[in-house]
């Protein structure tokens, strides 16, 4: 018997073989594997987008003026820390200004630790002062997570520094007074709210 037309004869049995149909099937197959993966792809690239734009551990560097020697910089910081150091809800409130701790404090730096209230997460912070000749201070202040694989942080490091120089009201009439970071060095820091963290 004659194969009809789309049809092969097998060479083995002599029967009509039809044509099968899975290579319409994978064709199918790939290329939803492929839309998914491309979709998948991009989400990927643009959470790591998101992310790259950060430093690769959650951390903040900031670097401030101000118009005051550094002795009463340093001084007014510590104060700070000690002010805000216990682990009671008054103190804490809705936000973070507490569980401070200083480990060192020196004319040239500061180091310490905040604990936030709810999670119980370490952050180291540190200030370190450089007299200017005009008698102001420059300081850079740098707070990371303890927490290895912190990635983001939702601003709480940049809050944890930031927190205790408005605190200590350190910028309060001082015409030096300057700021300055960015999210490439400060985790998170244009979406920062310190009111919460």
């Amino acid at each position: 018997m004659a194969p009809n037309k789309g049809e092969t004869k097998s060479l083995l049995s002599n029967k009509v073989v039809e044509p099968t149909r899975s290579c319409c099937c994978s064709r199918k197959m790939a290329i939803l594997c492929v839309s998914v993966f491309g979709v998948a792809l991009s989400a990927i690239s643009l959470s790591f987008f998101a992310v790259s734009s950060y430093p690769l551990h959650a951390s903040c560097r900031v670097d401030w003026t101000f118009g005051k020697p550094c002795d009463v910089v340093q001084t007014a910081l510590v104060n700070q820390m000690q002010k805000w150091n216990m682990d009671t809800q008054n103190l804490c409130g809705s936000g973070q200004k507490c569980l401070y701790e200083v480990l060192t404090s020196s004319p040239a730096k500061i180091t310490g630790t905040h604990t936030t209230p709810v999670k119980r997460y370490v952050d180291d912070v540190s200030y370190t002062f450089t007299p200017a000749a005009d008698n102001s201070c420059s300081v850079q202040g740098y707070s990371t997570s303890q927490t290895w694989y912190a990635v983001l942080d939702y601003g709480t490091n940049y809050c944890n520094i930031k927190n205790l120089v408005d605190g200590s009201n350190l910028g309060v009439n001082d015409s030096k007074y300057s700021e300055n970071t960015r999210d490439a060095v400060c985790t998170q820091y244009s979406s920062a709210n310190c009111e919460v963290y």
